[in-house]
């Protein structure tokens, strides 16, 4: 079991128009609204790989019992903390080959509400074998709250893979509680160290930074060049071959189910840095964020090269 957190969801929706007119109507046929958010996204992936999964976080107001509603349709479990503000809305507006994103900040938590999702928390990872932790912090919420998040899984040996960036990693990183894996890119790493990492050497010296000690595993995205990870004391490089990329919206989340799923499958370093990035790439081949075509799955894995270095 694997259990998903998104503490900022939305619902997604996009607006797809030939031209986008300023202080004007726009009106658009084909209108596209999901349950949103990257632990959705992580949670749809694992769906899809038929891992038993359910996910979590907060919800509130209609559109959160909207969202309810679709994850109820695609047959995704969910056991989400009710919240008395409304879950807000992320609307992308595609047009032009450019897309516009037009996103509202959320409510306000309130302290009673972040209790109640940490004593359901609780109930869930004594049924889990990962957790998974997605996203943004909402309003309200303290900087550290992931850090408690992790140290109630650590307390239980549950691993988690924690994929956020800014000061709520920042808030982790400098804490006495780590993650399994956490999987920065490479702008959210330079941001982080305060440094310019303009080629592999450099990343792999940023990587030895004591900032990084006592977690298991560190990858660092780099696109289309692939990753760069760090594995104990193993330095490796991940190399992808060319796709075709129709959406690559979510592809991030898509890698991080195929992290969460590897470390309950007991995968070894290498089928874990391959299975993760794999899916990363599937999911970029699709309109439809958080969807993976498994027919093309071992032919991408057997191509991705992984050596140390």
């Amino acid at each position: 079991m694997i259990v998903t957190i998104t503490m900022n969801p939305s619902i997604d929706i996009s607006y797809p128009l030939e031209r986008f007119q300023l202080d004007t109507v726009n009106r658009v046929n084909d209108v596209r609204k999901t349950a949103g958010g990257k632990g959705l996204n992580v949670t749809r992936v694992l769906k899809q790989l038929k891992h038993d999964v359910i996910a979590s976080g907060l919800l509130g107001g209609y559109i959160g019992e909207g969202m309810k509603a679709d994850l109820d349709k695609a047959d995704i479990a969910h056991q989400f903390t009710a919240i008395s503000g409304n879950t807000r809305n992320c609307i992308a507006i595609l047009h032009e080959g450019k897309q516009t994103e037009i996103l509202e900040n959320g409510p306000t938590i309130q302290p009673a509400e972040l209790q109640r999702f940490l004593a359901q928390l609780d109930a869930l990872i004594q049924v889990t074998d990962v957790v998974t932790i997605s996203g943004s912090l909402p309003q309200g919420v303290p900087a550290d709250f992931y850090v408690e998040v992790i140290k109630r899984c650590n307390s239980v040996d549950k691993p988690v893979v924690l994929d956020c960036s800014g000061e709520a990693l920042r808030q982790v990183l400098t804490s006495s509680h780590k993650p399994y894996l956490i999987k920065p890119n490479r702008e959210e790493l330079s941001d982080l160290l305060g440094t310019s990492l303009e080629d592999l050497a450099s990343i792999k010296e940023a990587l030895a930074n004591d900032l990084f000690a006592g977690i298991e595993w560190v990858v660092v995205s780099l696109g289309a060049q692939g990753a760069i990870a760090k594995h104990e004391n193993n330095f490796y490089r991940v190399t992808i071959p060319k796709i075709e990329i129709v959406n690559p919206v979510g592809s991030g989340d898509a890698t991080v189910a195929g992290f969460a799923a590897a470390i309950v499958e007991g995968k070894e370093a290498t089928a874990l840095l391959k299975m993760g990035n794999t899916l990363g790439m599937l999911n970029a081949q699709e309109a439809i964020t958080g969807s993976v075509n498994l027919t093309n799955y071992q032919q991408l894995f057997d191509r991705i090269e992984v050596t140390t270095f």
